[in-house]
Parts: structure tokens; sequence; C-alpha cells
């Protein structure tokens, strides 16, 4: 219902802006024709209607307002993990790849099961330099130059004497396959207090690339499981 004479151009104005935005009536004063009418007539239950209309929109805005900057870094996040995933399965392909390339170089080496020569020879040998950990009489210790894990030490047998893999180990070697973990866990202790892990990994699908026998003391931070 108008709460104006109809003819009256004041009425079609402050109908008009009544429509545009109704709020700004509530509680004002509007001069029509130099004649004081307040809006103060309506009736309380679209007062009412109009403070619930008032509340929804702003609770809509602010709902539009803080979603939006949290789907973002949730898609952030999960592009984040998305990468690291994609780095780390690159990571083991290129690990995979080298196995595959150092069993073939293996097969097609002499049949007295000696093994092709390895960067660890030159490592023994002092032709190149490493960083040695724990050395003596029949082991060496020392960090591995592509390191997996915060702590990442290699332990090798000083003579591989056919020890080109696990799985080639003699009967006569047992002890020195025990002086081996021994060392490692030596080194595990003291770099890890926290936990480490030993792998040996045998073979084509072990994803061996080395062929003389070492062992890996990963640790220095939380390992997942299962491995690989």
């Amino acid at each position: 219902m108008s709460l104006y004479p109809r003819g009256d151009s004041g009425e079609l104005i402050s109908q008009a802006r009544h429509r545009s935005n109704p709020i700004e009536h509530i509680g004002c004063t509007e001069t029509v024709d130099g004649r004081s009418r307040g809006a103060g007539r309506m009736s309380g239950g679209r007062l009412i209607s109009l403070l619930a209309l008032a509340t929804t929109s702003t609770a809509r805005f602010s709902a539009s307002a803080f979603s939006s900057p949290i789907c973002n870094a949730s898609a952030l996040i999960h592009k984040a993990r998305l990468v690291s995933s994609s780095d780390t399965k690159l990571a083991m392909s290129s690990e995979v790849d080298k196995a595959k390339d150092a069993a073939a170089a293996y097969k097609s080496s002499d049949a007295d099961g000696a093994g092709p020569a390895t960067a660890f020879d030159n490592i023994l040998s002092g032709k190149w330099p490493s960083d040695k950990v724990y050395e003596d009489d029949t082991a060496l210790a020392f960090r591995d130059i592509n390191p997996q894990a915060p702590v990442h030490v290699l332990v090798i047998p000083k003579i591989r004497d056919g020890l080109t893999k696990l799985s080639c180990a003699r009967e006569d070697q047992e002890a020195l396959l025990g002086h081996l973990v021994y060392v490692a866990q030596s080194v595990g202790k003291k770099e890890c207090p926290e936990g480490f892990r030993l792998v040996i990994n045998d073979g084509e699908h072990g994803a061996q690339s080395v062929y003389h026998l070492h062992i890996h003391v990963l640790g220095g931070r939380q390992l997942g499981w299962p491995p690989g």
C-alpha cells in the first residue's frame, strides 16, 4: 500500500528510492512537497522482514569474502603435493633406470662373478674423494653424494671378493656380513638417535645400481612405510 496519495510526484520518487534500497528508509524522514513524512509508519512485520533481508545479505557477503582465500590456499597445497609427488616419482624412475643399466653391465661382464669395476673402486683407491664417516681394516663408511634423507651413509666391504650382491654371499663371508651390519648400526645410532633404517638393494628388481655390496644407512627424519 502507498504511503502517499496517487499522482503525487514526490510519492513516485520515494517509491522508486524505496525499491532500489529499502533499508535506507528505515528510521529516517523524507520531505515531499514541503511536508515532513516519517518512514516510521512502516508496519512492524515489514520492518522485521527488511532486517532479516539485510542480515542474510551480510552473511552471504561474508561467506563469499572469506571462502575464496581458503579455497585458494587449499588449491595451492594440493598443487604443491602433486609437484612433490611428481618429483619423487621422477627420482624413483631415474634410480630404476640406473639399476637396469647396471644389471645389464653386470650380466655382460666376466663370468667369474667378479663383476665390472664400479665407482667404489675409485673411492677405495683414493682416486675419488669421499666424505668418510668410519673406516677399519675391512669396512668403509662414507656419505652418499645423492642423499635420500638428511643422513645417508653407505657402508661397504673394502675388498669386494665376489660380494657384488648380497645374494652372492658365501658361507665363509658370514662374519664379514655381520661386521658390516654392526658398523652400519653404529653409524646409525650415532647420527640418528631417534631411529634409522638399513637398506640393501639386490639385483635389478631390488634397484641395485652399484654391483659392490653396500648398506644404506638412512635417517635424520621420519621415514615412511612401506618403502618403494
